[in-house]
C-alpha cells in the first residue's frame, strides 16, 4: 500500500489536527498541530515520516514552497523522545536542495519537517517561556527569558547566551486563570559588565560555526568576525543596534502569560511539573511559537537521570 503524501498544516481539517496533537511519536509536529489547532501563531509544515522517498520529500515541498510563496524552505527533524545528541535544524534552503538534506534523517530513522522560511538574523524579540508547579492543584511560577534583536531561539535553548531581561511571576494557580497585576511581576536585566559584548560575541561564533557553515555561506575555519563582516554586508545589523528588550518584553507580558496558561490547560499530561516554549517576534512584523516541551517527556531514559533533571524543559 501506497504511504499517503504530507499535507502541510493548513490543508488539515480540525479534526486532523486533534488526532495529531495528540500523537506522541513526533513531538515536534505534535505540538505544531496543537498550537494550529488552538489558533496560536505557528509556521505552516509539513511532517515527513520515514519511509518516505525523495520523489515524496520533493513534492511535499513544493506544495507547502508554493503555499508560503517561497522558493526557500526550513529544515528541522523530530526524533520522538530524543537523546541530549540529535540534528539541531533551523537552517532553510532552496526546494531542489530539501531532498538531498532530508533523505540522510530519514535513513537515520527521523522524521523531517519542512516549514516556512524565517530569517534568524533579523528577529526583533525571542522569549523563552517556562511554566512550573510543583504538582497538580499546587500553586506554581511563570519565567519569561527574552533576547533583543538579533538573536534567536536557539540562542537561549542551546546557545548557552543568557537573556537580556527575565520576568518572573510567583504564585500562579495553573487551574484557576487569575490576571496578574503589574506589581506582581518581577524584571530584572543581565547588569554583568561587558554582558552584551560577550553575549553578542557569542552570538557571532554560533553563526559563524553553525548556521553559516550549514547553510553554505562560509567554509573553512571561521570565527565570529567572519559572521559579523557577513551580516555588515548584508545590512543585518540588528544585533549591533540598541537592544530595547526590557520595554518590548514588558509590552507582550500580559499576552505571553495569557498564551502560557491556555497551553498549560490544553495538556494531556495532567500531572506536569514543567513547560516550557518560546516566542518569537520576526521583522515583518510577524508572532510565532515554538514547541511546546514537557520536560519529562523530552529525552529518552537511557539518558542518565542527572542529565535528564539538568536538561529538564530546556
Amino acid at each position: 500500500m501506497a504511504i499517503p503524501l504530507p499535507r502541510p498544516l493548513h490543508a488539515l481539517t480540525a479534526s486532523e489536527l486533534t488526532a495529531a496533537a495528540k500523537d506522541r511519536r513526533w513531538p515536534k509536529w505534535q505540538t505544531m498541530a496543537l498550537l494550529r489547532s488552538l489558533r496560536l501563531p505557528v509556521l505552516d509544515a509539513c511532517l515527513i515520516e520515514p519511509g518516505h522517498g525523495s520523489a515524496a520529500v520533493l513534492t511535499a515541498a513544493h506544495v507547502l514552497a508554493s503555499a508560503a510563496g517561497t522558493e526557500r524552505l526550513m529544515i528541522r527533524s523530530d526524533g520522538g523522545v530524543e537523546k541530549k545528541q540529535y540534528y539541531r535544524g533551523g537552517n532553510t534552503f532552496a526546494v531542489e536542495e530539501i531532498p538531498h538534506r532530508a533523505a540522510a534523517l530519514l535513513t537515520d530513522g527521523r522524521a523531517v519537517i519542512l516549514a516556512e522560511p524565517t530569517n534568524r538574523f533579523t528577529n526583533r524579540l525571542t522569549v523563552l517561556i517556562r511554566m512550573d508547579r510543583p504538582g497538580p492543584g499546587r500553586p506554581g511560577s511563570l519565567t519569561l527569558e527574552a533576547l533583543g534583536p538579533g538573536y534567536d531561539v536557539a540562542d537561549l535553548t542551546r546557545g548557552q547566551i543568557p537573556p537580556q531581561v527575565t520576568a518572573h511571576l510567583e504564585d500562579i494557580d495553573w487551574n484557576h486563570y487569575r490576571p496578574p497585576r503589574w506589581n506582581e511581576w518581577i524584571i530584572t536585566g543581565d547588569r554583568c559588565p561587558g554582558g552584551e559584548d560577550a553575549r553578542r560575541h557569542r552570538r557571532l561564533r554560533r553563526l559563524a560555526s553553525q548556521t553559516l557553515a550549514d547553510g553554505g555561506h562560509l567554509d573553512g575555519t571561521v570565527g565570529a568576525e567572519h559572521a559579523e563582516a557577513w551580516l555588515r554586508e548584508r545590512g543585518f545589523l540588528h544585533l549591533f543596534a540598541p537592544q530595547p528588550t526590557r520595554e518590548a518584553l514588558a509590552k507582550r507580558s500580559r499576552r505571553l502569560f495569557e498564551d502560557a496558561f491556555f497551553l498549560a490547560a490544553a495538556q494531556t499530561n495532567r500531572n506536569w511539573h514543567c513547560l516550557a516554549t518560546a516566542f518569537s517576534v520576526f521583522e515583518e512584523p510577524r508572532t510565532v511559537y515554538w514547541d511546546l516541551v514537557d520536560g519529562e517527556r523530552k529525552y529518552a531514559a537511557t539518558a542518565p537521570a542527572a542529565a535528564r533533571h539538568e536538561e529538564r524543559a530546556a
